[in-house]
């Protein structure tokens, strides 16, 4: 991708001239630690200019940063259309009336405190940071779904708390909210709310490194953004979430609690848009019962869907992580067997029938009869 050329006044910063005419990399730099952006009002998540850093030509590594600053959003500018720009802004003004408005009940839930946030089998694993460390914390009860324990009941009672008194602030003002996505009716988006730090850093620092370890195809390119989100379940609420698949590269699922019966997941299989409705194979088929503090990691393509909530009250906290390098890779592929399921079988087909055709052909040129 070639050099912007200029400040945006038609004057390039005298460092900058000498990259004019680099391009990013094309795969990340790991041994470079980016710079962090959060102290500044920029259009763009913050991460995400920390995550394409590592993308920058060697040259400007060690540019000022607002000479970085300057090349990654002349590269984002381009790259996400006006109407998307737009819609951040409004984004971003409508997170500053709600913040402008809303007392929070707990502050510290939007700083993540780690000692006071997660069990201490899953804390030790990630600081490990060893494939080993990580697999003895989890159990997989379906293929390519990792199920382990994660919050303490502290944390997820201050969230529940929180979220009902989010509920309290919204049906006292009135002021309308955006709820979580188009199939839950319910619950609340926590980056609204002030916490888009703290999830920043949950999947910055603790599920990229799963993710490298369960979703290498994902992991290679950086997870940059995310949509965090309570959703809630029960005879007043949602009570059934169907058959689905998320926005998202990664999803967790953290059960908070309360007292609940139903609601299990159940999932069918990763697929490519292509083959997203075909049946699942026997082999991925599979159940899991939420338990309060229990977290499940997914792809965001893993089909699935929530059975009804029988009985009680059910919120779960969601982070969908997502690469917007990933997401612009995909555009360029045609084929996806590495994940896919359904083309996984067919890539699979296709093998089997290549070798029984060259096996008759070699049995034919040997004179040996194939009937």
């Amino acid at each position: 991708m070639a050099m912007p050329t200029g400040n945006g006044n038609g004057v390039l910063f005298p460092a900058m001239l000498q990259v004019t005419s680099s391009r990013l990399r094309l795969s990340p730099n790991s041994e470079h630690k980016p710079e962090a952006y959060d102290d500044l009002q920029l259009e763009f998540s913050p991460l995400l200019f920390s995550s394409l850093e590592r993308y920058l030509p060697p040259a400007m590594l060690n540019l000022s940063r607002d000479a970085k600053i300057q090349f990654m959003r002349d590269i984002l500018v381009r790259y996400f259309p006006e109407a998307e720009r737009t819609r951040v802004q409004k984004q971003r003004e409508y997170r500053e009336r709600i913040m402008s408005n809303y007392q929070p009940l707990y502050k510290e839930l939007q700083t993540l405190d780690e000692t006071k946030f997660f069990v201490p089998s899953f804390l030790q694993a990630v600081n490990a940071g060893t494939e080993e460390s990580l697999r003895k914390i989890i159990i997989e009860p379906t293929p390519g779904v990792y199920s382990f324990e994660m919050l303490q009941p502290n944390f997820c009672e201050m969230l529940i708390s929180e979220v009902e008194n989010i509920e309290r602030w919204v049906h006292d003002t009135k002021f309308k909210i955006m709820r979580p996505n188009t199939m839950n009716k319910y619950g609340a988006v926590l980056d609204d709310f002030g916490l888009e730090p703290m999830l920043n850093k949950l999947m910055d620092v603790y599920l990229r490194p799963m993710a490298k370890v369960f979703f290498p195809e994902i992991s290679r390119l950086a997870l940059d953004s995310h949509h965090g989100f309570i959703v809630e379940y029960g005879a007043d609420k949602d009570v059934e979430l169907g058959f689905h698949v998320d926005d998202s590269e990664v999803t967790l699922n953290v059960c908070l609690g309360k007292d609940f019966f139903g609601g299990e997941l159940y999932f069918r299989g990763v697929r490519c848009d292509k083959h997203v409705n075909t049946v699942p194979h026997p082999e991925e088929i599979g159940d899991y019962t939420h338990i309060p503090g229990r977290a499940v990691l997914h792809r965001g393509r893993h089909r699935h869907g929530a059975r009804a909530t029988t009985s009680g009250q059910r919120l779960n906290l969601i982070l969908w992580c997502r690469s917007s390098a990933y997401r612009e890779l995909k555009r360029y592929q045609t084929e996806f067997s590495s994940w896919c399921g359904e083309c996984l079988r067919r890539k699979k087909e296709r093998q089997h029938r290549a070798v029984a055709a060259t096996k008759m052909e070699l049995l034919k040129r040997d004179g040996i009869s194939t009937s």
